[in-house]
C-alpha cells in the first residue's frame, strides 16, 4: 500500500494510465492544429471527432451538441452569461438552488450586479430541492433554471428528470451542472429534459483543463451569446485553438467509463458503505450529512462532534480527504452547503468528506477506518467542545 492514500475523488481524479497513453502522441508526433488543412490538421480533427462522438454517446447526445471548453466552470459561466444576454428582452429571472457549486453560485451572484433577479431555492435537510416551490417561482419573466445534478460536498442527487419536466411544461430553459454526475450515474440529456449541461474531464479520470458543454438541438433553437471572441472554433461559441491532447484524453476517459461504470459503481459503493458503517459503529456522535438514499455511490460526508475538521485532517497526514469543496478548503467559515441544509455551525465545522474512486483499494479503506477511529478517540480526550454522553 502506497502513501498518502487519496480519498478526495470529488476534487479531482488521477488520469487513468490508459487515458494518458492515448493522449501522449498528441503532444509530440500528432501535434497538429485541428483547423489546419493538411495531414497534421486532419489527424488532429479526426481525434476531435472521435472524442465528440464518444462523449455524446456517454450522455445520450448528438455529436454536434457537444462543445469543448476549458472545464465545467467555464461551461457554467458561458451558460449563465450567454443566456442572460440573449434572453434579456424576455425576462431577467434565473432560478437556482442554495447548494450549487461555487462556480455556479458566484456566476449567478455576478449577474445580480447587472440587475438580474436570481432566486436560490432552499433545500430540505437531505439537500433535495423543494419541487413544489420551484413550480411556484417560475413566472413569465423566468429565462433559465440552473440546478446541479449531484452535489460535490454531500453527494445528494436531485430529481433532475422531474425538474426537467417542469421546465419543459413552462417552456423554460433548463441547465444542470453535471460535473459530479456524468460518469458516476447513468445520465441521459434527453431522458432528463435538459437543454444545457456542463461537465468536465478531470472528474472521470481524464486530464485537467478540458471540459464540455451540451447545448440541445431541438425544435426550439437555443440562443447563447458568446462570451469570447476571436475565431470560428466550436461554431464561434468558444473560439481558440482546440486543446487536442486534452480532447483526446477526454474522449478516451468517456469511452472507458461508459464500459466500466456499472461494475465500478458496485465495487466502490461497497467500500464506501464499509467505511461509513465502521465509523458509525465505532465512533459515537457521528452524523451523516446529505441524503442517505439519493446519494452518489462514492460520497461520504459526516460530522464528528467535538473535533474541528482542520484539526483532524492535519492529524492524519497520510490520508488525503477534505473538509468540503476543494475550491473553498482554505475558508474558516462553515460550509455554505452544510449551512443551507440546516447543519448547526459547530457540526458544519466538524464535517469531513471522503470521495472514493477507481483506484481505491480495500486495504486503503481498512487502514483509513482504523486510523480515523483511533485519531478521533484520541483527539476527543483533549477537546473541550466534546462532552461524552455516558
Amino acid at each position: 500500500m502506497n502513501f498518502p492514500i487519496f480519498l478526495d475523488y470529488h476534487s479531482t481524479t488521477p488520469v487513468d494510465p490508459r487515458v494518458f497513453e492515448f493522449m501522449s502522441p498528441y503532444f509530440t508526433g500528432k501535434f497538429g492544429n485541428a483547423s489546419s488543412t493538411h495531414t497534421f490538421g486532419y489527424e488532429a480533427d479526426s481525434v476531435v471527432k472521435y472524442a465528440r462522438n464518444t462523449i455524446a454517446g456517454l450522455i445520450g447526445a448528438m455529436p454536434e451538441e457537444i462543445y469543448f471548453t476549458s472545464g465545467a466552470t467555464e461551461s457554467i459561466n458561458m451558460v449563465h452569461s450567454g443566456i442572460a444576454m440573449a434572453y434579456r428582452s424576455k425576462g431577467n429571472k434565473v432560478i437556482s438552488s442554495a447548494i450549487e457549486h461555487s462556480a455556479s453560485y458566484e456566476s449567478l451572484r455576478n449577474l445580480e450586479r447587472y440587475g438580474y433577479n436570481i432566486v436560490f431555492l432552499p433545500v430540505y435537510s437531505d439537500g433535495l430541492v423543494d419541487i413544489n416551490l420551484l413550480r411556484k417561482e417560475i413566472d413569465s419573466g423566468t429565462i433559465l433554471v440552473s440546478i446541479m445534478t449531484a452535489n460535490n460536498e454531500v453527494g445528494t442527487i436531485q430529481d433532475i428528470k422531474e425538474i426537467g419536466n417542469i421546465c419543459k411544461e413552462h417552456n423554460i430553459l433548463f441547465h444542470t451542472d453535471a460535473a459530479q454526475a456524468v460518469g458516476k450515474i447513468r445520465f441521459n440529456v434527453n431522458e432528463n429534459n435538459t437543454d444545457l449541461v456542463s461537465f468536465t474531464a478531470h472528474k472521470i479520470y481524464g486530464p485537467k483543463g478540458i471540459g464540455g458543454l451540451f447545448i440541445k438541438n431541438g425544435k426550439r433553437k437555443i440562443n447563447l451569446e458568446p462570451v469570447f471572441y476571436g475565431g470560428g472554433q466550436e461554431k464561434g461559441l468558444r473560439p481558440g485553438t482546440l486543446n487536442i491532447p486534452g480532447i483526446a484524453g477526454f474522449g478516451k476517459a468517456a469511452e472507458i467509463i461508459a464500459s466500466e461504470m456499472d461494475t465500478e459503481t458496485v465495487r466502490i459503493k461497497d467500500l464506501r458503505d464499509q467505511l461509513y458503517c465502521s465509523i458509525k459503529n465505532n465512533v459515537p456522535d457521528v452524523y451523516l450529512n446529505g441524503s442517505e438514499t439519493n446519494r452518489l455511490y462514492n460520497n461520504l460526508n459526516v460530522s464528528l462532534e467535538g473535533i474541528r475538521s482542520e484539526v483532524l485532517i492535519s492529524s492524519i497526514r497520510e490520508i488525503a480527504f477534505s473538509s468540503g469543496a476543494a475550491c473553498s478548503s482554505g475558508s474558516t467559515k462553515p460550509s455554505r452547503i452544510l449551512t443551507a441544509i440546516g447543519i448547526p455551525e459547530h457540526l458544519a465545522k466538524s464535517s469531513i468528506r471522503f470521495g472514493l474512486g477507481r483506484f481505491t483499494t480495500k486495504e486503503e479503506v481498512d487502514y483509513t477506518i482504523i486510523k480515523l477511529i483511533n485519531t478521533v478517540t484520541e483527539l476527543r480526550k483533549y477537546s473541550s467542545a466534546y462532552i461524552t454522553k455516558d
